[in-house]
């Protein structure tokens, strides 16, 4: 099973990207080849390349339900 995560482009440099995931602080270079992303994006990140652009609005929905999924399967989360 693969999972796309969303992040949040801060610089480009290329065809790479700098992406944030968010609240645990986690960044890494991304692929921009096969979408066109600009900084202050959000992309859909699958296998190190950007394959999908999305609102701001897709990407806090699909980063709200992985919080809450990881809630259910880790109960101590935020305890």
């Amino acid at each position: 099973m693969c999972l796309s995560i969303p992040g949040k482009i801060i610089a480009i440099k290329g065809i790479l990207a700098s992406v944030d995931y968010g609240d645990q602080g986690i960044r890494d270079n991304v692929n921009l080849s096969l979408v066109d992303g600009k900084v202050g994006n959000y992309v859909l990140v699958q296998g190190g390349f950007a394959i999908k652009v999305l609102s701001p609005d897709e990407a806090h929905e699909v980063l709200d339900m992985l919080k809450f999924i990881e809630g259910e399967f880790n109960p101590t989360m935020g305890k």
